[in-house]
């Protein structure tokens, strides 16, 4: 199994997970055309594309998701409730109805040789979620726009082999920069999304021996630096009580609008 970020960031998030026989994505929050060309960057043809998992109904995940399905027939799956609002949006435009499939939390989807599992996540969305993708023995995390965890969440994390992350924002910088207060409000809510410092944490209770690789993601550009979410992140493993340091495994930044590179998971 193999993962890469197409885009990552608070303008737009793509990211790309496939085997041999099956090409994902998770969310489609940029342009049709970007997508096709980051694809096409990893081998594979848009048309290829078996599903494209929605974790929620925000611009930044759904914006070029119209365009995939009316020109592909690509299926879009996602909650009652995300799938909803998908319907509501008048920038994704009129979608086929039969190209929605209809998920839950905590129930397992299998498409070709990959099984997804969605968990709940806080997010201020209609039903928002986050995925876990098995392929045989190897799983991968991709956790992004949550306010904050709980056991729940760790729980649900428990022996991934590499994890996609939310580092979103480094608080001091929100909390000085120039967004309204009602916005910076909203980010540092449980509903909003992970700082550097909490993403650190999460990450450090879910370290173990067969952890692979470790990628952040969404971060913003206005609240954010990579090398600020990068340390960060460093530091909170530092400071854990656990066995395991950050050298002991690679730790990337996607980027915001370039192609990451491909991740296989051994």
């Amino acid at each position: 199994m193999r993962f890469c970020s197409i885009a990552s960031g608070s303008s737009g998030n793509c990211i790309y997970v496939g085997s041999a026989a099956t090409h994902l994505l998770v969310d489609a929050g940029i342009s049709g055309k970007r997508t096709k060309e980051g694809l096409e960057r990893l081998g594979v043809k848009a048309e290829d594309v078996d599903g494209i998992f929605i974790t929620h109904e925000h611009a930044d995940h759904i914006s070029g998701l119209g365009v995939m399905a009316r020109k592909y027939g690509t299926p879009i799956y996602g909650t009652r409730g995300t799938l909803e609002a998908i319907r509501q949006s008048a920038t994704v435009g009129r979608i086929d109805e039969s190209l929605f499939r209809e998920i839950r939390a905590d129930e397992k989807v299998r498409v070709k040789d990959l099984t997804l599992n969605p968990m709940r996540i806080s997010h201020d969305a209609a039903e928002p979620v986050a995925y876990r993708v098995s392929h045989g023995r190897k799983r991968l995390g991709i956790v992004t726009d949550l306010g904050c965890y709980n056991d729940y969440t760790v729980e649900c994390l428990r022996g991934m082999n590499a994890l996609l992350i939310e580092a979103n924002h480094d608080v001091n910088m929100l909390q000085v920069g120039p967004y309204p207060y009602y916005l910076k409000k909203r980010i540092l809510s449980d509903r909003g999304h992970l700082s550097n410092e909490l993403s650190g944490k999460l990450l450090s209770r879910l370290l173990h021996d067969g952890m692979q690789t470790v990628v952040l993601g969404h971060l913003s550009k206005e609240n954010n630096l990579p090398e600020l979410a990068y340390e960060a992140v460093r530091v909170e493993i530092i400071l854990a009580d656990n066995e395991y340091q950050p050298g002991d495994f690679p730790i990337r930044v996607a980027h915001r609008s370039e192609v990451s590179e491909i991740i296989e998971i051994a």
